[in-house]
């Protein structure tokens, strides 16, 4: 009988995703041709908003960088609306024998506090036994740190999760069945054995990923009967972003961790949120966008795949309530997405997509990161020099740099090998 129950909410939860996958497409009349791209421009990076021509690296930090910062934070993520009052760090569980032997395993409760409210997140921190001044990956996982291991000592999260019946998550509840279930997106063992530390955070803890806005971070800065942020303040996207750097805070506190080789890594809307963290934290050396789509990496305008429109009727949380000005109004932006990449120079900067995630827009993303070359090269860095979308499997592995994989919109291997290869490179590690 439970077996049965089992595969009648499995038939449930897939019919729900498949009429909605459905009614969007209806809904939204979405773009997959290339033939149906609208004409348009994009922004130049090197010239102002008032047509000022930029030409050296102080140009840009005091000039262009600035503006188009700031656009990118009152328009689309939304503003920090101020500092913290106290940030502490908890050391929950340490494990010398970690993966076999091979690493250092600690797990850290970081509480934010504010306005006399707290939240806590953990932060699970694998390291390379026996390595000092270690580079270190931070990514979010989508259903809690579990998840992305088997060991049995890593703790579970108690916030609200989306249910999965994939990873036997039921009524928005993180439990022990679903341990290891996400451990593909990771390459643990691989990390550790190329000389790289892994931190991840189930994003949860900082905002769940539903449109209430109560339950998370918001509400620690809230006015008296206040219950969303004003229009021009952080969705969830900018909520992550912060995240990532409270995070940030603690590890560049561990004496086993070099604090100049801290890089942000993200998927899908996780690699949305690794952008704009790098984008509004200089301390990350660099930034790796694993099909972010639309809101990270690809080119708005295109209107391909996912658009402005499309994710902010479906997501209303994720970007501030000014964004929604642009929904069916993309040609009205004064920026795109290579722009947001741009923010990131001229730390080095990785951009990925999958053949068969047409909804993120791999074209779109690869041309992002071809635009942003130029303000690379101001940089006197290598970025992406030719406009033609490369040929699968065939990484392109400069200071900017991108790959296109076979298959969905997921983590692979394949993915990691190349992050690994170009992070070697980059940072001066020897393998």
């Amino acid at each position: 009988m439970g077996l049965k129950i089992m595969y009648m909410k499995v038939f449930v939860q897939c019919s729900i995703a498949f009429f909605l996958c459905a009614m969007s497409s209806a809904q939204f009349d979405i773009n997959y041709e290339e033939t149906k791209v609208p004409e348009f421009k994009v922004p130049e990076p090197l010239t102002t908003f008032s047509g000022e021509r930029i030409s050296t690296p102080q140009e840009w930090d005091t000039k262009r960088r600035p503006e188009v910062y700031e656009f990118f934070e009152r328009k689309v993520y939304g503003k920090v609306p101020g500092p913290l009052d106290k940030v502490t760090f908890k050391t929950l569980e340490e494990g010398n024998n970690a993966l076999g032997g091979k690493a250092l395993r600690k797990q850290v409760e970081i509480t934010l506090r504010k306005n006399g409210k707290s939240i806590r997140f953990t932060l699970l921190i694998y390291l390379p036994k026996g390595a000092s001044k270690i580079p270190v990956f931070l990514g979010y996982n989508f259903h809690g740190n579990h998840t992305v291991t088997a060991e049995d000592e890593v703790l579970i999260s108690n916030a609200w999760s989306m249910n999965n019946a994939s990873l036997n998550i039921d009524n928005h509840q993180l439990t022990a069945a679903s341990r290891g279930g996400r451990a593909h997106r990771w390459a643990i063992d691989n990390i550790i054995e190329k000389g790289f530390g892994l931190a991840t955070i189930y994003y949860g803890e900082i905002d769940p990923d539903k449109s209430d806005m109560n339950d998370g971070i918001h509400a620690l800065f809230y006015e008296k009967g206040q219950e969303r942020p004003k229009r021009d303040e952080w969705g969830s996207l900018s909520a992550w972003a912060f995240g990532y750097s409270k995070a940030l805070d603690y590890l560049l506190t561990d004496d086993a961790i070099d604090p100049t080789k801290v890089i942000v890594f993200g998927h899908s809307r996780l690699g949305k949120a690794a952008l704009w963290a790098a984008a509004s934290d200089q301390r990350f050396a660099g930034a790796i966008s694993n099909n972010s789509g639309c809101g990270g990496a690809a080119l708005s305008k295109r209107r391909f795949g996912e658009t402005i429109n499309v994710i902010n009727t479906q997501f209303p949380h994720w970007f501030c309530h000014n964004f929604k000005g642009y929904n069916n109004n993309e040609e009205a932006l004064p920026v795109d997405q290579h722009l947001l990449l741009a923010l990131v120079a001229p730390r080095p900067l990785y951009v990925a997509s999958a053949k068969e995630d047409q909804w993120a827009d791999p074209q779109g993303e690869f041309l992002s990161a071809y635009h942003t070359s130029k303000v690379y090269e101001l940089f006197h860095k290598k970025g992406i020099s030719e406009a033609q979308l490369p040929e699968i499997q065939q990484p392109i592995q400069n200071t900017v740099a991108y790959h296109l994989r076979a298959g969905k919109h997921d983590v692979t291997e394949y993915d990691w090998e190349q992050y690994l290869i170009w992070a070697h490179k980059m940072f001066n590690i020897n393998p």
